[in-house]
């Protein structure tokens, strides 16, 4: 059974500590890589290289002499966080708000390596990126990202949650597990998320949130009843959230994807792609950078100011 995902990923390992990387903004050349690689800068000079243990994170910050106008440059840029930002929707959404002048925070599970390469792409094109490992649906893991955040820019402007997984299976054959790791991570981890964020955004009452919904959380998706629900409660957050923070100036809206390429999808056998193509009045797949472009105009575009508790879908008119 194919998802209808926004973001697909590896079970989530909660053991172990959470790693820290910091990008600066400047040219380098790469040495080893690693989380806790200090890199070799070109055209600027590393003043310090300070290491810290906090909350069970251990990392290693290279602080980076800047001339003054680059500095002046980057005061009003945006912090965001991005859940599971080492690949598909979320590395796409990382590079996108990279581009557009944020700082980016590329969350990640398992995958350090892939998540290090979106930081470099995030540099490599003007932005600023800290990569940082960690399960969100932990709690003190949750606590730990935004911590990072706040000690590396000093505060948190948009977040996306974006991280999700799927166990998929019939109801009828479903374990308890299959159920709880999908709710855990799909939809605890958007409230533990919003919630951490939402007290930083308050206390400047200013700032955007955008929840990474499916479009099974609208329709339903037979073998998907775990996704199917914590998208569904996703959505139900959302609105709740928005009500609850309108207030405060923080907007809160839920992107709902349909069909997305992904390594999943490019798998599908010939006759169960047709089949799913069919039912889509575009005929094709969307793109992850198309559902990115869609969040950075809802993270940063003035337009979207007056846009909150809203469910946008994103899925070649599948679902109408």
């Amino acid at each position: 059974m194919a998802a209808i995902s926004g973001a697909l990923f590896k079970p989530l390992s909660s053991s172990g500590d959470q790693k820290i990387s910091v990008f600066r903004q400047c040219n380098y050349i790469p040495q080893k890589m690693g989380s806790f690689q200090p890199h070799n800068y070109v055209g600027s000079q590393c003043r310090s290289l300070r290491s810290f243990t906090s909350s069970g994170v251990r990392a290693q910050v290279a602080i980076v002499e800047q001339p003054s106008i680059e500095v002046a440059q980057n005061v009003e840029a945006s912090v965001a966080i991005v859940t599971g930002a080492s690949r598909g929707i979320g590395k796409a959404t990382a590079l996108a708000l990279g581009k557009a002048g944020c700082k980016v925070l590329i969350n990640y599970a398992r995958s350090s390596k892939e998540a290090e390469e979106v930081a470099k792409e995030v540099e490599a094109c003007g932005g600023q990126a800290l990569t940082f490992g960690g399960d969100v649906s932990q709690e003190a893991d949750v606590e730990s990202m935004m911590k990072a955040a706040i000690d590396a820019w000093g505060t948190v402007d948009i977040l996306v949650n974006n991280a999700g997984i799927t166990r998929d299976g019939l109801l009828m054959r479903m374990k308890r597990a299959q159920w709880q790791d999908v709710i855990d991570l799909n939809l605890t981890g958007v409230y533990l998320c919003t919630q951490a964020a939402a007290k930083i955004m308050m206390k400047k009452k200013k700032g955007r949130i955008i929840n990474i919904t499916s479009v099974v959380g609208l329709i339903g998706n037979a073998g998907q009843a775990n996704y199917s629900a914590a998208k569904a409660g996703v959505i139900g957050l959302t609105k709740s959230v928005a009500k609850e923070y309108g207030s405060r100036g923080i907007n809160v809206n839920a992107i709902a994807p349909g069909f997305i390429a992904s390594d999943m999808t490019a798998k599908l056998g010939e006759d169960i792609e047709k089949k799913l193509l069919n039912a889509i009045p575009l005929g094709r797949y969307g793109q992850p950078e198309e559902v990115a472009g869609l969040i950075e105009f809802l993270a940063l575009h003035p337009a979207a100011s007056y846009i909150t508790g809203q469910v946008l879908t994103i899925d070649g008119g599948m679902v109408m």
